[in-house]
């Protein structure tokens, strides 16, 4: 079973990945549309802060799972979720119906910034805080 689960965190980050470019590929309202035009696109913009942020995340609990995370590797994949943010951004300026703006990249990039902010204060800086203890719990599961 730990076994399994272990595979499944180490996929999830890149079946997100998946996921998002095949959302991206289709127009903003094919999966759902609100009634009301602000609501709609207040939610939908919104989702820009916690999408990669999922993202990133999905990326910790696999290094967690793999007993890998480490200060520069932590660093590292937050780059990389900020950098597919960058890349489904360009990739939305070929599809009709979407748009790419650089709003919506600094977006995705503020909300890897304040998760990665969040890992590094609680995991890396204060081992005593709740997150850091389950995080570890999490750690210590899979060893």
């Amino acid at each position: 079973m730990k076994t399994l689960l272990k595979y499944i965190l180490t996929a999830a980050p890149f079946l997100y990945m998946m996921l998002i470019w095949i959302m991206s590929s289709n127009p903003d309202d094919a999966v759902i549309r609100f009634p009301d035009n602000t609501l709609d696109r207040f939610i939908k913009e919104s989702l820009h802060l916690i999408e990669f942020a999922i993202l990133y995340g999905l990326f910790v609990l696999a290094l967690l799972a793999n007993g890998k995370l480490s200060y520069s590797i932590n660093f590292i994949v937050a780059l990389v979720a900020i950098f597919y943010g960058f890349v489904d951004e360009i990739h939305q300026s070929f599809v009709p119906y979407r748009s790419a703006t650089m709003i919506d990249a600094a977006k995705d990039l503020i909300g890897v910034t304040v998760l990665f902010w969040v890992v590094n204060r609680t995991y890396f800086r204060n081992p005593g805080h709740g997150m850091t203890k389950y995080m570890k719990k999490v750690e210590g599961y899979f060893s």
